[in-house]
């Protein structure tokens, strides 16, 4: 527990511009000291006051997805319809976000992305705006596709943070990152509640408009320059998007973690897309700003982001994320049990949010370590595949609901983190039998990715030499064991 990298990064000077040459985003299993002809990384990381700015960038960005979901009820009221088309106005959202990862996020490893940050908030403070004075349904539903689609700028300011950061503290970093990011989701259900209460919901998206203006202004002047690696800035842009599917292939420990979190956070909508039915029915009756207090339960979830990433650091990916899915599928257990009391529903609301929280970034982690050159790439696949998850899980939670109530959705909550399971216990065992064997490094290309968690983009034309004994990719691979 005492290692290095679980401590706070301390402050360095200020960042700079990193050239396009610099393997701060090498494999994990690059060996200590720089490479001949590149720039080393300052093992302290980037400073502490980066750190902090990337989380509230990305927190206050990806709330805006989330502020309709406690406003459902309000929103049914002003423009007269029923829950399953309230419910969306969360799917379209998430759709286009979606979309967004697939078709702006790779655009960070050929553009420089201060540049491309800036113009995607100005995009997204437009989409706002729109929303706020939205005369009717279908406008509403139009500005959120927009800015859903554009605020796929926190993925890009992810992969950055994690560019900056050293190898042996690469999962510390990204999970402090993504405690901002999951903070945001979380506190935009009581942001958005208290103030719709007090005003309205459309001061909700105009208020956010003005917060997204001045968030864009601080990182156009903080963010350093980063220039994208040099063979990825000469990609056409149909190229660059053939390479991010090509990832998938390649990569099954990219498709792994992309289907085990598309569970997790569809799991994830299908809760918070309905507890506002349930909180404003019998026998809670609860008011807006209720509701909104309520989703500060989920919040204390987001203290598990940090442990996350040292949990990968230490090379426990593998079973934290079983124990995850457990957690999960218990969470919606609790919640159909007690249905009646805010408590019980509050903990499921805690211990699910934890869950979904430690799968994310035990999966970064990851993909991270898969290809230094690709990470916006690598991110735009895993992230966008998770979000047509948690597309699906919003819709179908209010099918559910209007179908079955509250025992229809938490069974179809707990049923997503199970099969999730499953397909964890196949990979266990497949992993088990290759090593019972001793023939995974040589036959089998994930079986190499479950020990370092990388593969070649091209698998070499000889057999790899197992690491060193004693070695870091040996600790991995016999931790992950």
């Amino acid at each position: 527990m005492s290692q290095p990298s679980s401590d706070a990064p301390s402050p360095g000077p200020e960042p700079v511009h990193i050239p396009a040459s610099a393997p701060a985003s090498g494999p994990a299993s690059a060996t200590p000291g720089p490479a001949s002809g590149a720039t080393p990384v300052p093992v302290t990381g980037p400073p502490r006051r980066l750190i902090v700015l990337l989380a509230v960038a990305c927190g206050l960005t990806v709330a805006n997805l989330y502020y309709a979901q406690p406003l459902l009820s309000e929103l049914r009221q002003t423009f007269g319809i029923g829950a399953v088309a309230a419910g969306s106005l969360v799917t379209v959202s998430q759709l286009g976000y979606a979309a967004g990862l697939l078709l702006i996020v790779p655009l960070g490893d050929v553009i420089e992305k201060r540049r491309l940050a800036t113009v995607l908030l100005a995009l997204t403070i437009a989409g706002l705006v729109l929303a706020g004075l939205a005369p009717g349904f279908a406008v509403l539903l139009a500005a959120l596709l927009i800015v859903g689609t554009t605020l796929v700028v926190a993925q890009i300011l992810v992969p950055f943070a994690a560019d900056l950061a050293p190898d042996e503290s690469r999962g510390k970093v990204v999970g402090q990152v993504m405690s901002g990011l999951l903070t945001g989701i979380l506190l935009s259900r009581t942001f958005g509640s208290l103030l719709a209460d007090a005003t309205s919901w459309r001061v909700v998206y105009l208020t956010s408009a003005g917060l997204m203006t001045v968030l864009t202004l601080v990182l156009r002047r903080s963010l350093p320059r980063h220039a994208p690696g040099a063979d990825a800035a000469t990609l056409s842009y149909g190229l660059l998007l053939r390479s991010t599917a090509r990832l998938l292939r390649v990569h099954p420990a990219l498709r792994r973690r992309a289907l085990y979190q598309a569970a997790m956070f569809g799991a994830f909508s299908v809760f918070w897309t309905t507890i506002s039915y349930v909180l404003t029915s019998d026998p809670f009756h609860y008011s807006q700003w209720q509701v909104g207090l309520f989703a500060l339960a989920g919040a204390g979830g987001a203290l598990v982001a940090p442990l996350a990433g040292r949990w990968a650091d230490r090379g426990l990916v593998r079973p934290m994320t079983a124990v995850a899915f457990v957690t999960a599928a218990l969470a919606f257990g609790l919640a159909g049990v007690g249905r009646h009391s805010v408590i019980a529903l509050g903990a499921a609301a805690v211990l699910l949010d934890m869950a979904v929280q430690t799968t994310l970034i035990l999966g970064q982690q990851v993909i991270y370590r898969l290809d230094g050159q690709a990470r916006s790439r690598l991110n735009s696949a895993f992230m966008a595949t998770f979000f047509v998850g948690g597309a699906i899980g919003s819709q179908a939670g209010s099918y559910a609901y209007h179908a079955g109530g509250w025992t229809s959705v938490t069974l179809l909550g707990a049923a997503l983190p199970a099969l999730a399971l499953l397909y964890w216990t196949a990979e266990l065992r497949g992993v088990r039998h290759r090593a019972h064997n001793g023939h995974e490094a040589s036959k089998h290309s994930d079986a190499r990715e479950d020990h370092d968690g990388r593969l070649p983009p091209h698998p070499p034309a000889v057999t790899p030499s197992p690491p060193p004994p004693g070695s870091p990719e040996d600790d991995r691979a016999a931790a992950e064991r």
